[in-house]
């Protein structure tokens, strides 16, 4: 059954170590969330190991300095594990065959930034590509704006790696866009591969927890998805909030009753917590 709480600082005395997911949880992709900075801040005085992990397709570097950018002490964090930052490491040690990459990119030049020290090559040509990969999608984007494309790199036979499995991502004032997992899905039903990097793929979860050196670890998330069914997979507590991708539905009634539809829908464990917002 899962616990309603107030505060993290309830139930901080369990674990050795919090993971954090980024957007929706910490931060909108403009701000932090109110409390949210103060929160980790007591976390860390009280001897918590704290992460993030982040089904974000750049490296861990640029998020790093995104999070600092926002207030966030960089030194409150042990690590913070992007699955762009896994698909880069498989890249650079040849667990990955392809080296010609058709990119699908949020922004201008974040393929170009993320392929740095990699011995591949990005082409604008889908036709000359070996792969496609998938980090992100602008925003305001949709399937149909991709359709055309992954219909072409399906019947190429190319291969699509995708370092950001999330259906929707959370922006600014409540919104929700469609974010790269969708296009990876929809490449997937019409016959395409998929190699995924990320939540809720249990071999980041094992990275993250090898580097804390612990084994009490509470996963604090707001998608059912991706940070719960991830951290309930491999162990881990979770604490799901309520502010973030699930809102819409959390504001529309009963938290209880919301939460048991949630969970029936989208074939999920249930959170071990939830919580209104990081504080």
């Amino acid at each position: 059954m899962t616990l309603k709480i107030e505060s993290i600082l309830e139930i901080s005395n369990k674990y050795d170590a919090i993971v954090f997911d980024q957007y929706g949880v910490l931060h909108d992709g403009k701000i932090p969330y109110f409390g949210a900075i103060e929160c980790l801040s007591t976390l860390k005085k009280i001897g918590l190991k704290l992460a993030v992990l982040s089904n974000s397709g750049k490296r861990s570097n640029p998020n790093k300095k995104r999070i600092s950018d926002m207030g966030f002490n960089a030194s409150f964090f042990e690590n913070i594990m992007t699955s762009g930052e896994a698909l880069w490491g498989d890249v650079a040690n040849e667990f990955i065959a392809e080296k010609k990459f058709f990119p699908i990119e949020r922004n201008f030049g974040d393929a170009e930034d993320w392929a740095s020290g990699l011995d591949i090559l990005l082409t604008n040509s889908i036709d000359s590509s070996e792969a496609v990969l998938l980090m992100g999608i602008p925003d305001g984007d949709g399937l149909q704006e991709w359709q055309a494309i992954l219909e072409k790199a399906i019947k190429l036979g190319l291969p699509l790696y995708c370092s950001n499995p999330d259906l929707l991502s959370p922006r600014a004032d409540g919104k929700l866009i469609t974010a790269a997992g969708a296009l990876a899905h929809n490449y997937i039903k019409f016959g395409g591969s998929v190699t995924f990097y990320g939540k809720p793929h249990k071999q980041i979860f094992k990275n993250l927890q090898n580097l804390l050196k612990v084994k009490n670890i509470l996963m604090v998330g707001d998608s059912l998805e991706h940070d719960i069914l991830g951290g309930a997979n491999i162990g881990w507590d979770t604490l799901l909030i309520q502010s973030g991708i699930h809102a819409p539905e959390f504001s529309n009634g009963n938290h209880p009753i919301v939460l048991e539809k949630l969970i029936s829908m989208k074939k999920c464990k249930p959170p071990t917590f939830l919580i209104e917002s990081v504080k």
